[in-house]
């Protein structure tokens, strides 16, 4: 009789083992590669965006005012500025939600 498994016994067992493999299972990551890469085509959507209204809008106004491409070339200028201060915003949005979660996830730790 002292052969036979006490089914308590078991039964506590495999709950502490079940609780051991899910405190050791690996966590997934908090930013996966296609988060990434669609931030990624974000910026670079942002920036062409601001490129090419500015050529739009420096296009325009040198056909209506029949002048040399200087307001397309200064419009493009302005465009490319309009898109990379949008690209700055975006990445700091992007650190910032990075850094919460990290501190989150160390407090929880």
């Amino acid at each position: 009789m002292a052969d036979d498994p006490d089914p308590e016994r078991l039964q506590l067992l495999e709950a502490r083992i079940a609780k051991v493999k899910a405190q050791a299972a690996p966590k997934p990551a908090q930013m996966s590669y296609p988060s990434q890469a669609q931030h990624v085509w974000r910026m670079v959507i942002e920036l062409v965006s601001g490129l090419l209204i500015g050529f739009a809008i420096g296009y325009g106004l040198d056909a209506v005012f029949d002048t040399l491409p200087v307001l397309m070339v200064i419009f493009t200028l302005l465009g490319f500025a309009a898109g990379v201060r949008v690209m700055i915003r975006t990445a700091k949005e992007l650190q910032s939600g990075m850094l919460a979660d990290h501190s989150d996830k160390n407090e929880r730790d």
